[in-house]
């Protein structure tokens, strides 16, 4: 998640969501892969979620409350607002706007059914604090 050199809307994809029926056997399948981290582990308010370093590229966090079975791509913007603005005149569908650690977020929609965030880093701290649990 570091500095983007790029000019263009969505600067970095930062996370992919993917909904886990059962996230304790899911970390158990990627960690037996050599080189994966484990970067949290949370088990509150009824669900658990748990974010992976699986190497260069994305996070991948394991979500048990995600519903569906598609995945969400999570992209770094500059501006949410703007990001927001800018997609929805370009038809993308809007979803929620929801606060995820690292910052506020919106979801979307694509016109093939795919699933889309973006968010803006508000809270760089949020991954020291989490990894503290």
């Amino acid at each position: 998640m570091g500095k983007s050199s790029h000019s263009g809307l969505l600067l970095s994809l930062d996370f992919i969501y993917i909904p886990s029926r059962n996230v304790e056997e899911d970390l158990m399948f990627y960690t037996e892969i050599p080189g994966v981290t484990v970067i949290f582990n949370i088990k509150d308010m009824g669900t658990q979620v748990a974010m992976l370093n699986l190497g260069d590229g994305p996070r991948l966090m394991l979500a048990g409350h995600l519903e569906g079975n598609l995945p969400i791509f999570i992209y770094r913007v500059e501006n949410i607002k703007k990001a927001i603005m800018e997609l929805k005149i370009r038809g993308w569908k809007v979803g929620q706007e929801v606060e995820i650690p690292h910052g506020p977020a919106c979801t979307f929609t694509a016109a093939g059914g795919q699933r889309f965030a973006v968010y803006q880093l508000t809270r760089p701290e949020a991954e020291d604090f989490l990894t503290q649990k």
